[in-house]
């Protein structure tokens, strides 16, 4: 007999209700067997590409007629370079990863609409950036200053997508945001007053109560300011790390390293800092490392330990990815944001939730389960990064870049043009205007070669129903979790203050 996803939390949900009656010692071994039940289910259940990854063709930077130059005459404007001709890719696509779904709901404020340079326009008072693509060539409007080189990294990702696929991106004209929170808010454009649609605004994060359209963010082409390399470059470190240490023979502890004093929920997990929560928190001084050549915070040297933490910043944290490519056990602590890729995550099957309310007591049943648990904590590190080592590939970075830009500008309304004050900008020039480390993350995830296929096959949107169960099935998951906990919750030390 097969039952479906839902069929299988509706039943769990019956066993639990049931296991609630029962002895407190003849409950745990229960209730620990509803989980590993669950997990064992929907792991079927799930889409195969999740699974197995048939994405066995890998990312290579050779294979097409065409090539870039290594080296640039810093002589030339960008007016004196043409763009590479669009490539007829002859190899077929493959499918797309199922978080691609996402850009369907991303874009439904505006599919009845359309969008208007009005629209457009409205959204510059919050803007970064202006960017606008015409014949394959960019051209920015800046409008305020971001953090560190976050915008400048951003127009630099965009620029490689328009080297990965020559001559294949529409005409479109967009506004970016660079900050961290989300900044068009539901509440202030509901559907019922004149002011909606809100105006489109590209940012590297989203949550429920705001209408940002999500774009993968700026460390993906690298982050220089902290020395981490680009996503490429260092997934493959990630995997090296892994290797070094079994699984098994890791420190049976939580660990998360960090800037503590950017949040709540960060500084209140420094407090889970001791042997009795089974927690390890390392506190970052980036000062420090800055003048130190950080010479203690290599990603790839701290996949240590059986568990790893992950708790958002001021919003989301790019530090997801490099948590879930450990192979650890994520104990996410119940994130509000999300980026491009994480919606399609879920709780027990990629990671597991931890309590926001209760993090410390929290933390150390997630580890006392996965220590009892070995072998099904360790597959579930082992799914949580295999996700982002396969379906986090540059390639589907690019391809999503290249569906959601896509999908945009078929809503336009408008013939885009070269806006006043816009500045043409180009990756040979983008290239020759900085030293050091950043010239160096630039050539090193610079696109050597057009893509020798096509983007990836873009799935249908969601079925409101199929999007409800979906929704669903992440939500009883984490309550089953939480379940597991209040039965253990007798010995548990309280939390010192």
């Amino acid at each position: 007999m097969v039952f479906d996803y839902v069929t299988v939390i509706k039943l769990s949900e019956m066993a639990l209700s049931e296991i609630l009656n029962r002895q407190p010692a003849k409950r745990t071994v229960a209730f620990s067997l509803v989980i590993l039940v669950s997990i064992a289910a929907i792991t079927r259940r799930i889409n195969v590409s999740i699974m197995t990854g048939p994405f066995q063709k890998k990312f290579l930077l050779g294979g097409t007629s065409q090539t870039y130059s290594s080296e640039f005459d810093c002589s030339l404007n960008c007016s004196d370079i043409s763009p590479l001709n669009s490539t007829d890719n002859k190899e077929p696509s493959e499918s797309c990863p199922e978080y691609f779904k996402w850009i369907h709901e991303d874009l439904k404020p505006w599919k009845v609409t359309g969008i208007t340079k009005e629209m457009v326009e409205k959204a510059k008072e919050r803007a970064h950036l202006n960017i606008v693509i015409m014949n394959g060539r960019m051209y920015i409007r800046k409008f305020k200053e971001a953090f560190q080189t976050r915008d400048t990294v951003t127009i630099w990702g965009i620029l490689q997508l328009l080297r990965f696929y020559p001559g294949k991106l529409p005409d479109l004209d967009l506004m970016f945001e660079c900050g961290d929170v989300p900044k068009i808010q539901k509440h202030d454009y509901a559907r019922s007053n004149a002011s909606y649609p809100p105006p489109p605004m590209f940012h590297y994060c989203g949550d429920d109560s705001s209408f940002d359209i999500v774009f993968p963010d700026w460390s993906f082409w690298g982050w220089p300011e902290l020395n981490i390399k680009p996503w490429e470059i260092l997934k493959k470190d990630l995997q090296e790390g892994n290797s070094r240490i079994k699984w098994s023979d890791r420190e049976p502890y939580a660990y998360w390293k960090g800037n503590a004093m950017v949040s709540a929920v960060r500084h209140e997990l420094v407090k889970c800092n001791a042997s009795e929560w089974n927690a390890r928190i390392d506190q970052v001084d980036w000062g420090h490392e800055i003048k130190h050549g950080f010479e203690t915070t290599d990603l790839a040297s701290q996949c240590t330990h059986r568990y790893k933490i992950y708790a958002e910043g001021v919003a989301w944290s790019v530090s997801e990815k490099y948590i879930l490519a450990c192979d650890s056990m994520s104990l996410m602590i119940n994130p509000h944001y999300y980026d491009f890729y994480t919606r399609s995550l879920l709780p027990t099957i990629h990671y597991w939730p931890i309590n926001e309310k209760d993090k410390c007591k929290s933390i150390k049943f997630a580890v006392e389960w996965g220590n009892k648990h070995m072998n099904e904590a360790q597959e579930i590190g082992k799914r949580g990064s295999k996700y982002v080592q396969e379906q986090l590939r540059m390639k589907f970075v690019y391809d999503y870049m290249f569906h959601l830009l896509n999908e945009y500008s078929k809503l336009l309304k408008y013939k885009p043009t070269v806006p006043k004050g816009g500045v043409e900008v180009c990756s040979e020039t983008m290239v020759c205007s900085v030293e050091g480390s950043m010239k160096k993350f630039r050539i090193d995830s610079m696109v050597k070669n057009p893509a020798d296929s096509s983007p990836c096959t873009m799935p249908s949107s969601y079925y409101t129903a199929e999007l409800e169960n979906f929704l669903e099935m992440k939500e009883n998951l984490t309550k089953q979790v939480r379940m597991l906990e209040r039965s253990e919750s007798v010995g548990i030390p309280t939390m010192k203050t």
